[in-house]
């Protein structure tokens, strides 16, 4: 490793590498293609900014034209954030770089890119609006890193990635694709089209239990019980700061100006703010200015905070793979660090889907004082038939418009009266037991549910 991004690591007291470092450094260092899985906070953007810098110091431009490396991320939030630990790396250097978001000035970029950056970091979108507007050239372009693909996906920049990958088609290109997982059919076919060769790594999976974080669960009645749990936690002491991940803007802000009043800093962040104000909101929370951050899915991903202790699922994701984003909030960079999750029925379903993501068993825990009467919703239990009602074999015979005839081929006799039914149990194949009648008979009773077999 160059003697310069050495000397930052020193600095930052980095005296270890994590696993993703260990074993992805040495393969980009020989010039390989890597397809990596790695969780959130298992410092894998330090795992391609090193690399790209050892060559960008230690090796001569492929081309004079254009940046010689694209780092692209799914959103505005992963992006600065990328940049600002690139610009820790290029300080006293001769290597420039420029960062280029949707929501911002088109022209000051072109502006910006003029200036030929060695480096470049961008969301999707944007760049591909930069190629279109052939602001600057990509056949120059040495490396490029797909952050978080999965992500980009799942937003739908599948075209534009495709788009970028064919415009910086220089034959000693390298690609780095990183994402949660790899077991995703859309990043399994993206690798497919972009990677040459690559070396597969994958540090856990996605589903495994994090070591660094400690996952709590209680049942909540209602959404004041929810509150009630939620003023308790914060008023803890532990925790340096927290984040509260709720599923609506005019909750955050509700619920922002409330602990204000309760004189707990607080701020409020959305997707629905422009990105001067998201920037502000993230500034004065990572310099210690609040507390308590009320936000949307929107600071899921790409926010490295390290004061962050405790992170509150208010309401519980849509997408279970959206929670082990929100909960890699904290327990970062090998700090410990607590996520509670607050179920209520309404987040019945989607508590359930992470049960199924995660595949594990899960206890829930109660606070003295703040029990609640919601235990969970039951599977429902195999129903009984009573004589009264239709068989479900009886039932489907019904809905073919299929009649029960008498041995003489006409159409089959009024039940009469008959004896007083019994309630049926199921038999073993799951079905209640067919029940016959005596041949001589052709006389229909209540107790017939359609099981009876057709008279020859």
């Amino acid at each position: 490793m160059h003697k310069r991004l050495k000397e930052a690591m020193a600095h930052l007291d980095y005296t270890e590498m994590t696993e993703v470092q260990a074993q992805t450094i040495p393969y980009a260092l020989i010039g390989r293609d890597l397809a990596v899985a790695s969780r959130t906070g298992s410092g894998k953007t330090l795992a391609y900014l090193l690399p790209l810098m050892h060559r960008l110091l230690t090796s001569r431009a492929l081309s004079t034209r254009g940046p010689r490396a694209l780092i692209l991320a799914p959103t505005r939030e992963l992006a600065k954030q990328v940049y600002a630990q690139l610009r820790f790396l290029v300080a006293g250097t001769q290597i420039h770089c420029s960062l280029v978001l949707g929501g911002e000035n088109f022209n000051d970029q072109i502006k910006a890119l003029r200036k030929t950056p060695q480096v470049l970091v961008a969301t999707p979108g944007r760049l591909v609006n930069h190629l279109e507007a052939r602001s600057f050239l990509f056949d120059g372009v040495e490396i490029l890193v797909l952050d978080e693909a999965d992500r980009m996906l799942d937003l739908g920049f599948a075209d534009a990635l495709k788009s970028i990958h064919s415009a910086a088609s220089h034959r000693l290109r390298q690609t780095w694709l990183f994402s949660a997982t790899l077991h995703h059919k859309a990043v399994e076919m993206l690798s497919g089209y972009i990677l040459k060769a690559p070396q597969t790594i994958s540090i856990g999976e996605m589903h495994a239990v994090h070591a660094d974080i400690n996952e709590v669960f209680y049942l909540c009645d209602h959404l004041d019980h929810k509150q009630a749990l939620l003023q308790h936690l914060l008023s803890q002491p532990d925790y340096q700061q927290s984040i509260v991940f709720l599923a609506t803007r005019e909750d955050t802000e509700r619920l922002a100006s409330h602990y204000s009043s309760l004189n707990i800093p607080a701020l409020a962040l959305s997707g629905d703010m422009k990105q001067a104000q998201r920037n502000q909101v993230i500034d004065q929370f990572s310099r210690g200015h609040a507390k308590v951050l009320f936000t949307t899915d929107v600071a899921a991903r790409g926010l490295d905070l390290l004061h962050v202790s405790l992170v509150v699922n208010f309401d519980m994701p849509k997408q279970a793979e959206e929670y082990i984003h929100r909960i890699g909030r904290t327990g970062r960079a090998g700090n410990q660090g607590t996520a509670v999750s607050l179920i209520s029925p309404k987040d019945w379903g989607s508590f359930q889907n992470l049960l199924t993501l995660q595949r594990r068993e899960i206890t829930f825990s109660v606070i003295e004082g703040l029990e609640g009467k919601f235990k969970g919703v039951l599977a429902p239990k195999n129903k009984k038939f009573s004589g009264k009602e239709l068989h479900p074999l009886a039932a489907a015979k019904a809905a073919q418009g299929k009649r029960t005839v008498n041995k003489k081929g006409g159409p089959a006799a009024r039940k009469g009266p008959g004896r007083k039914s019994e309630a049926w149990e199921r038999d073993t194949d799951g079905f209640a037991p067919v029940r016959r009648k005596a041949p001589a008979e052709n006389n229909y009773t209540d107790n017939d549910t359609g099981n009876e077999t057709e008279a020859e």
